[in-house]
């Protein structure tokens, strides 16, 4: 473990650093422009503008990488998240920040990806498991103490926690000094298609699709809807910290309910839970207390969404696919998020603050009746591995959700559909179709069966 830690420490070290100052600027910059008296439709425009940036840096920034070596690419992608979060600060423009929001999102993915790179240089299939849980602790970790600490910084002056941003962003280089001398191998990714994933899992990009409306919401527009009913700056971060709480605590036993049961039935369940906590938040009577109470559990139905699709979507995925898979699945996510809040926000306008909620109940019906067709329709497969918490990053990263314990049950989930063509009376999990033949050959950029 003392190994793991020092090979992964340097990477972690700077996401925790750069990920406090990424966490609050997301709520700040919808509170801000809010206060301002913008428009929900332009601050949905903005905020979507960030969510763009990373599905863009999801799809070139590996590039990058291969041409100028890790902590080259770190770094730059580091000076330009200080620099797009400084210019938010000297510049107070809804449409310029449109562009800083873009380049934040763009470049922040960047850093997700280099960090992800080196957790897989750190380990193997073996570790990958821990490597993944540190990883999570990092992320939401910092994620939560930004958030809480959004009405002290907002309280030094207007352009206070944009400085403090870019200072955190520009130290979060200094870690990747401690990292050992070696270039980690980032092959060039090459995900699903969406039409195959479609053939393949459409449950997952269901779920993965869903989440990430879901997710983006959370993150852009519950910081709106909790100012207008209210509360002050200091009070918005304390909700969006329980928020990322409940993900980071209710995600692992969601998970593990998940591997004793089929997955199909946790996802309908999931998607009926967060609509009757959002049925709820609209009616109940406001109280901040049972309003964050309401909140946790509202992060931790959402955020779990997508690992379950995810690890659903492995349990029938050939051994040969599952990484290439994994990252097919976070462009779906990533497409998911990028539309949310050019969805919500005019719902939002049109309907008040309770237009949130109102969007979440109708998310998460929909969500309840597809997977509920599709449950019908075929039912899901055993689990092939236990489940491995995750939340959306980086293309590159999902190799880290293929643990060896993962690879070796889709293995085994094709020697038994093999051995069931031959031995009567052995029974499977009905095989994913004519669209499986398509994926079983070995693939680059991912791990070979």
């Amino acid at each position: 473990m003392s190994q793991l830690l020092g090979m992964a420490l340097g990477p972690l070290l700077g996401l925790f650093i750069i990920s406090i100052g990424n966490g609050f600027i997301s709520s700040l910059t919808t509170l801000r422009l809010d206060a301002a008296g913008v428009s929900a439709t332009v601050i949905g425009i903005v905020s979507a503008s960030y969510f763009i940036g990373l599905t863009l840096g999801a799809l070139f920034n590996d590039r990058l990488i291969l041409r100028i070596g890790h902590i080259r690419a770190y770094s730059s992608f580091a000076s330009l998240t200080a620099v797009s979060v400084l210019l938010q600060g000297l510049f107070f423009d809804p449409w310029a920040w449109i562009v800083f929001r873009l380049i934040a999102g763009w470049s922040i993915l960047g850093v997700f990806l280099v960090v992800e790179s080196w957790m897989l240089l750190a380990g193997d299939q073996k570790v990958r498991g821990r490597l993944l849980a540190l990883y999570m602790m990092a992320l939401y970790g910092s994620g939560m103490l930004g958030q809480l600490q959004l009405g002290a910084i907002d309280a030094w002056g207007e352009t206070a926690p944009f400085m403090v941003a870019g200072l955190l962003a520009s130290l979060s280089v200094l870690p990747m000094g401690i990292i050992p001398r070696v270039t980690p191998l980032v092959e060039k990714v090459e995900p699903l298609l969406p039409q195959q994933l479609i053939r393949m899992t459409p449950t997952g990009v269901i779920g993965c699709f869903g989440s990430g409306i879901a997710i983006a919401a959370v993150y852009s527009l519950l910081p709106l809807y909790l100012q207008r009913i209210g509360m002050s700056v200091s009070e918005v971060g304390q909700m969006m910290a329980s928020v990322i709480l409940g993900a980071m605590v209710l995600q692992y036993p969601v998970g593990r309910w998940s591997d004793q049961h089929d997955r199909q039935s946790v996802l309908i369940v999931l998607s009926l839970f967060c609509l009757l906590i959002s049925l709820a938040i609209m009616i109940l009577p406001s109280s901040p207390v049972l309003l964050m109470v309401l909140l946790f559990l509202l992060g931790g139905g959402v955020f779990a969404v997508y690992p379950v699709a995810v690890s659903h979507a492995a349990d029938r995925a050939p051994a040969g696919a599952l990484v290439r898979m994994v990252q097919g699945l976070l462009l779906i996510n990533s497409l998911g998020s990028a539309i949310s809040p050019l969805m919500i926000s005019p719902l939002m306008e049109h309907d008040g603050d309770a237009g949130l909620f109102l969007a979440f109940s109708l998310l998460n019906g929909c969500l309840v009746l597809l997977f509920f067709w599709r449950r019908k329709l075929r039912p899901a497969p055993q689990p092939v591995a236990p489940f491995e918490p995750a939340t959306p990053a980086s293309m590159v990263g999902a190799e880290l959700r293929v643990t060896e314990d993962l690879v070796q049950g889709a293995l085994e989930h094709e020697r038994m559909e093999d051995l069931s063509d031959v031995v009567p009376g052995v029974e499977v999990a009905e095989p994913v179709g004519d669209a499986e033949q398509g994926v079983r050959e070995p693939v680059n950029g991912g791990l070979q069966a």
